[in-house]
């Protein structure tokens, strides 16, 4: 019996001391782990969300892709009833080619005017031309009539004939002043004209440009969900009908306590551990830090200026870039919870 407690006394500080070391070793191999590294496993997988929305209303014509099927960039995944938007695009070309019409007849009648004023040109060079020999022939009569070599008719007749043909240069100016400013007129209507082509030229692009958008293609190469919208229904512009969650932004987001910022540096690399992928070795890199505490980014952020202050450790979001395989990449989901240690040295 005495053996039997000696043999007790003496395997207890055996025990304790094996069980002091290697608590010994436990501690000094988490000191040196923690020494180089900062964990949390306060992070999730996040990606862009594209929602996508109707650009003009009407009855959905047909659905092209099912629910959280993986879709590509600018395939066409659902079909509005475009035949309200074909017509209103058949009226603006109308109304194209009716002012381009216009613009035919205003450089018609540009013509036109450019022929009648040189036609009222010649009868004003014309006019003046016999205005310059009516006033010849007025000056012969005068000196003939002083020493009665004429008689007075004849004179009278002679400034006659002079004051004729003054009007009928002065009446030949006017005309001819006349259709130059119809030029100018007719110049500043096919201006207008011009103006209203272009205006609509723009009712053409803007009619094919809403008829587009009666076809709505993926923005983005990703998976498909959240499905809110059946065929026959009738949407209207600015509705969601559905997101694309894009594979090629998928990253971790990772929120540290502001204590643990000091020895994280950007291009840090990072062991990513994922919940739902325990076995699988995923590498990363520090991208960049959130300009401020996700607390102040909430609904409702604190305000400290106000009742009894409590100082609450906060933390930061961290975006860290994922460098694994493709095929790890499209298991990965935006939510997913993970597990991050940034190596800082």
């Amino acid at each position: 019996m005495e053996k039997t407690q000696k043999k007790s006394i003496k395997v207890i500080p055996i025990i304790l001391g094996l069980v002091i070391i290697a608590g010994a070793a436990l501690g000094v191999k988490e000191y040196i782990y923690y020494s180089k590294h900062v964990d949390t496993d306060d992070a999730q997988i996040d990606g862009d969300i594209s929602p996508v929305v109707a650009r003009v209303g009407g009855y959905v014509d047909s659905i092209l892709f099912e629910e959280n099927e993986r879709v590509t960039q600018d395939q066409v995944l659902l079909k509005l009833d475009d035949r309200d938007y074909q017509i209103k695009l058949e009226q603006a070309l109308a109304a194209q080619r009716g002012a381009s019409a216009g613009v035919g007849v205003s450089q018609s009648q540009i013509s036109s005017t450019f022929a009648n004023s040189s036609s009222a040109k010649a009868q004003a060079e014309s006019a003046k031309a016999k205005l310059w020999q009516a006033n010849k022939d007025y000056e012969r009569y005068a000196n003939l009539i002083k020493d009665g070599s004429i008689t007075q008719q004849q004179f009278d007749q002679a400034k006659v004939q002079r004051d004729v043909a003054q009007a009928s240069y002065q009446a030949a100016q006017d005309q001819y002043k006349a259709a130059v400013e119809q030029i100018a007129t007719t110049k500043s209507q096919l201006a207008v004209t011009n103006t209203g082509v272009d205006q609509r030229q723009a009712d053409v692009d803007f009619a094919k440009l809403q008829l587009s958008y009666t076809d709505i293609s993926a923005p983005a190469t990703g998976i498909v969900s959240k499905k809110n919208v059946q065929k026959g229904q009738l949407v209207q512009a600015g509705q969601t009908l559905f997101s694309i969650v894009n594979e090629n932004s998928i990253y971790v987001t990772a929120n540290f306590k502001e204590t643990q910022l000091e020895d994280i540096k950007i291009g840090a690399p990072v062991n990513i551990e994922v919940d739902a992928y325990p076995d699988e070795k995923i590498e990363g890199t520090v991208y960049n830090f959130s300009p401020a505490t996700g607390a102040k980014f909430s609904l409702l952020p604190p305000d400290n200026a106000t009742g009894n202050f409590v100082k609450v450790v906060q933390r930061i979001p961290v975006k860290i870039k994922i460098n694994t395989t493709k095929e790890i990449m499209e298991k990965l989901r935006p939510g997913m919870s993970v597990k991050v240690s940034v190596i800082t040295e």
